[in-house]
């Protein structure tokens, strides 16, 4: 169920979300509930988030992948495409 959230936010900083949202074929709506929810998550480790440096922060929850993805995996492909 979703809920009406009224925010108190600075002109330009509305106006550059607007422009990153689409950028994003999201809502703002959507990019704010998406970094609530990053922040305010339990499997999140706060210590380790406060001690991501402040680009790091931002980036949080931007991408989505599978948690069943070998990450190793991943790498290991992506520089074989890269290098070979």
């Amino acid at each position: 169920m979703y809920n009406k959230l009224t925010l108190n936010i600075e002109q330009n900083v509305i106006e550059n979300a607007k422009i990153y949202a689409k950028n994003q074929k999201r809502s703002v709506s959507k990019l704010v509930e998406e970094y609530l929810s990053t922040i305010s998550s339990k499997n999140n480790k706060n210590i380790e988030y406060n001690s991501l440096g402040p680009i790091t922060k931002e980036l949080v929850g931007v991408i989505k992948i599978k948690k069943d993805v070998n990450y190793e995996d991943l790498l290991t492909e992506a520089l074989m495409e890269k290098y070979l």
